[in-house]
């Protein structure tokens, strides 16, 4: 999860273009948010790595996957919307209950303690 969160944040510096699309408009500064929310991932990306944090960083994955999902409906409405969509409408479609799937392993993994091997 760590991995996960930690590059899809990176990615929001290294492809900022494909991000800027999803933003809705009525958001302003879409690059601050574009950066921000990058920012957030590699946070709590490496703060799944501590012990001591990781409750706390799994409640802020879960609240940035609430707080990001107007922007996967925003994708998929334009996709809905558009004769040549970048990315398939189907797929954009599955990827909304996807997110439910994300919320819940970050709920799962907030308790989790790697066992001690002597």
């Amino acid at each position: 999860m760590c991995l996960f969160y930690s590059v899809a944040g990176l990615n929001h510096f290294i492809s900022p273009e494909f991000y800027l699309n999803m933003i809705p408009s009525f958001l302003p500064f879409p690059e601050f948010v574009n950066y921000a929310s990058g920012a957030a991932e590699i946070g709590l990306g490496l703060l799944l790595l501590s012990h001591k944090y990781r409750l706390y960083a799994c409640y802020g994955v879960i609240l940035l996957l609430v707080a990001i999902f107007p922007a996967n409906i925003h994708m998929f409405t334009n996709a809905l919307n558009s004769e040549a969509p970048e990315i398939p409408v189907w797929l954009l479609a599955v990827r909304l209950p996807i997110q439910l799937l994300f919320l819940y392993w970050a709920w799962a993994v907030k308790d989790y303690q790697p066992s001690k091997t002597q």
